[in-house]
């Protein structure tokens, strides 16, 4: 019986440290996350900032090169 209580009680001591680190892998996912959505907001923002209006647009910039 006590080495089955030993056995437990390190499989539980394992089983905590597994989870914490888990919980720090994803802790750190999520700030990388966080980090790549702010990066694709600015992305989106100097897209919009730089694109060009339809009006200011040249037909001949939408013919295949080939043409």
């Amino acid at each position: 019986m006590d080495s089955r209580l030993t056995e437990i009680e390190i499989k539980l001591a394992l089983t905590e440290d597994l989870v914490d680190t888990l919980n720090m892998t994803v802790h750190r996912q999520q700030e990388q996350i966080d980090a790549l959505q702010r990066q694709l907001v600015q992305f989106y923002h100097q897209m919009q900032s730089s694109a060009p209006s339809a009006e200011s647009r040249d037909p001949r910039d939408e013919i295949p090169p080939h043409y």
